[in-house]
Formats: structure tokens, sequence, C-alpha cells
């Protein structure tokens, strides 16, 4: 999230809006492997940068940490999260900037981030993965789940065309790696890579929708976007982009370690 308010031009908020609840680029299933690959346990001091909607939050949650730290700059979507905690004494969302967020140093046994890295240019993000790295513990272990390029031989101009087209349409400055790229700015960091996920981008695509949200809540969805003419009109523009561009486009998940 990259504003205090929300934004409801930014193409992920037009779908939360219409009810999505996934809003990852690689759907459930990716953050499934995410989440199950970090082995999250009762001894785990867990902080999630960008929680959003809580989606994420909610399955770490379950598998009941010593706690959980959710760092998130946008003040309404940290209003909404709170009420979702419903007082959990082990549970705290902080309202501030994933790059500083006040935490002490080695304070974290694990940190999830998803979506948030591709929304910032290369210096932003190598500054969210050093805080990562900053307030994790030795050993402890970073992952993300993020939107991606491939090949990694990617032509140059060729991705900044898929950049520039994917943020004038989902109006947040989307800056997608290849999976080379995304480990080279974790390693940068002092990171040693642990596990690589990939799934397609198909966020918008029926069979992932009723995989991410159920059958009945996916054609709800269907139903609020054909009785939003505005809305139905940016998710149409989203879509024909991730069609147009699908075979370079995808999204990784990737679990990294402090040495």
């Amino acid at each position: 999230m990259g504003h205090k308010t929300i934004n409801t031009e930014q193409g992920h908020w037009i779908l939360a809006n219409m009810g999505k609840k996934v809003l990852r680029p690689g759907g459930k299933k990716l953050t499934s492997k995410l989440v199950g690959g970090m082995h999250v346990c009762p001894e785990d001091s867990f902080v999630e940068f960008a929680p959003g909607i809580g989606f994420t939050m909610a399955k770490i949650l379950k598998e009941k940490p010593k706690n959980y730290t959710g760092i998130e700059l946008n003040e309404e979507a940290t209003a909404k999260l709170r009420k979702k905690l419903n007082g959990a004494k082990t549970a705290t969302i902080i309202n501030t900037y994933a790059a500083q967020t006040g935490l002490k140093d080695e304070s974290a046994d694990k940190v999830l981030g998803e979506a948030i890295l591709t929304m910032q240019v290369d210096k932003r993000k190598s500054e969210i993965i050093r805080e990562a790295f900053r307030i994790l513990k030795k050993g402890g272990l970073y992952g993300i789940h993020e939107l991606g390029l491939t090949p990694n031989e990617l032509d140059v101009k060729f991705k900044e065309t898929i950049q520039r087209k994917l943020a004038q349409t989902i109006r947040v400055n989307a800056r997608p790696l290849t999976q080379k790229e995304w480990c080279q700015l974790l390693e940068n960091e002092g990171f040693v890579i642990k596990a690589i996920y990939e799934s397609p981008m198909h966020l918008l695509k029926p069979k992932r929708m009723i995989a991410d949200e159920g059958i009945f809540r996916a054609l709800k969805i269907g139903f609020n976007i054909l009785s939003h003419p505005a809305a139905k009109k940016r998710i149409l523009k989203m879509r024909k982009i991730f069609n147009k561009y699908e075979n370079q486009m995808t999204s990784y998940a990737i679990i990294a370690q402090k040495p």
C-alpha cells in the first residue's frame, strides 16, 4: 500500500470494492505455498508488511504464532484490520511505512510481504528489503509474493513497456521484475535464497477467480462488476493488459533467509 488513505482509483482497491478478497498476483494457492514454506510455529514472532484487507493475516494467525505484527501504511486499511483482530492480545497493527517499522533490531523470526515491493521503484524496494533484514533474527526467514516477468532475458525495452502499460492501467507504479532480478535484490541486502515458487498471473481469469473466491463469491463479484459501469470499464482494461502480456507476466513467491 503506497497511500495513507485508500485510493479507490487504484486497480486492487476497485477489485476489493467489488468483493474480491484474494488480491495477490499468484492467487490463494501461491500464498498458501509461501506461508506453508515458512513453517509458522507457536514460537514465532511474525511480522507482515502491508497486510491490506487481511487475507494472509488470517492464514498466519490460524497457525498461532507467539505474536503477530502487521505494518500497514494505509490508515483506513489499518482501522479495518484492527477490527478484524477483535482485541486479540498477541496481534497488533502498526500504522507506518514498511521501510521504517520502528521495530527493534533482530526482533522477528519471520517477515512476510505480498504485492508491496512490486509497487515501489527499485530504490524503495531495497529499503523495504533492508528493513526486513534488520528486524529479522539470524536464521530468520523473509517471504515475498510479487508480480514477475519472464524469461530472465526479457528485452529491456519490452519490459519497460509492460511496466508502463501496467502503471497506466492499474494506476499504481507497478514495476514487476524477472525471477533473477527479484533474487538479486534480496541477495544484495544480505539474504540467501531458500525457495522459489511460481504461478501464472491469472488474477482475473474465471478459473482462478473460482479457485480463489469460490463459485458463489465469484458470481457475486461478477454481478457487482456488471452493476457498476465505471468499475467494469476499468476492470476490462486491466484484463486486456493482463491477457496481452500473459506470456511475459507471472508471479513469484520467494523465501529468503538471513544468514
